[in-house]
């Protein structure tokens, strides 16, 4: 069952990525697969249940990809789908500008 979407195309990308802990997940995983542990460690300061609850969100909308091994213990590996992968873009442009945007207010 698919949820319904804002009129608004910038609202429904905002609605996907507009969390600050999605777009670190989405920046890790543009890089390439990661393991559960990987990414916590990566983005730092992100709780385990919030991490958890954010990748099932982006598994929920076609974003990320859930890959179970039946191994013990068991290991999850993530990833991103082609609509994940679809949003580098996006990410590429929020890096140069946050980078010049840096340089401008430099001291």
């Amino acid at each position: 069952m698919k949820k319904e979407l804002p009129a608004c195309p910038v609202e429904t990308t905002l609605l996907l990525i507009g969390d600050k802990w999605k777009v670190l997940i989405l920046r890790d995983l543009i890089e390439g697969t990661k393991r559960f542990g990987e990414l916590r460690k990566s983005i730092g300061s992100i709780s385990q249940k919030m991490l958890t609850q954010q990748l099932r969100d982006m598994e929920e909308d076609g974003l990320v990809e859930r890959k179970v091994y039946a191994e013990v213990p068991p290991r999850v590996e993530y990833s991103l789908t082609e609509d994940g992968i679809s949003l580098k873009p996006i990410l590429d442009s929020m890096l140069a500008w946050g980078e010049q945007y840096k340089e401008k207010i430099k001291p």
